[in-house]
């Protein structure tokens, strides 16, 4: 198990802070029992929040994987013409790291400042989030879109405009409960539907 870069160090921290409040214990007879055990209970938080599990699956031509590991909220159009949204709700519980569906090149990237609203709520889409946006060699384009939750407020990207990817790729990661929507045209054809569980890199969204 690998964890995500954003949590090595409150990792680390967390062992420090048990590895001193164990210092305290053995020399001031048991005064630093609270300090290890927080220490400790950070740290294995931090674990397993910051967790990046390998995703080996292997797709099939014309297969486009799913970006998020979390709860699917909406499947439908949301005004645009031709375009089809899948919203994902990532609980803290969730897998928080973000993967490409397809091969591409990142063709932009925009961040939007925005609210904070709880990211299961409908008005979440509003909130603070990152779009990635993804062409293959085809002229085909997706959009992969972080969205914040209402709790840490934080999103990572990894990568850059012009920058190639492979699909199931590492591109970015949210923090502490948030939302993943994708964008898709109506060249493909969605595989999921509300309520479903989904695993990044592992579940087929969709196929062209």
């Amino acid at each position: 198990m690998r964890f995500a870069p954003e949590g090595v160090k409150l990792i680390a921290g967390g062992v420090a802070v048990a590895a001193l409040g164990g210092v305290v214990m053995y020399w001031c007879q048991g005064t630093g029992v609270t300090l290890m055990f927080l220490g400790l209970a950070f740290a294995a938080f931090s674990s397993y929040f910051y967790r990046d599990p390998e995703r080996d699956k292997v797709f099939a031509p014309g297969e486009l994987a799913c970006p998020a590991d979390g709860t699917v909220m909406t499947v439908q159009n949301e005004g645009a013409p031709g375009i089809t949204v899948v919203r994902i709700f990532l609980s803290v519980l969730n897998v928080h790291v973000q993967r490409a569906p397809m091969d591409g090149k990142v063709s932009k990237t925009l961040y939007t400042k925005g609210s904070f609203a709880i990211a299961y709520k409908p008005e979440a889409a509003t909130n603070e989030r990152n779009l990635i946006q993804l062409t293959d060699e085809h002229g085909r384009t997706i959009g992969v879109e972080q969205i914040t939750g209402s709790i840490a407020r934080r999103i990572a990207c990894y990568v850059k405009e012009g920058q190639e990817v492979a699909k199931g790729s590492r591109i970015g990661m949210i923090y502490f409960g948030s939302q993943v929507a994708v964008y898709l045209p109506d060249s493909a054809r969605v595989l999921v539907k509300p309520g479903d569980k989904v695993a990044g890199a592992e579940t087929v969204l969709a196929l062209w």
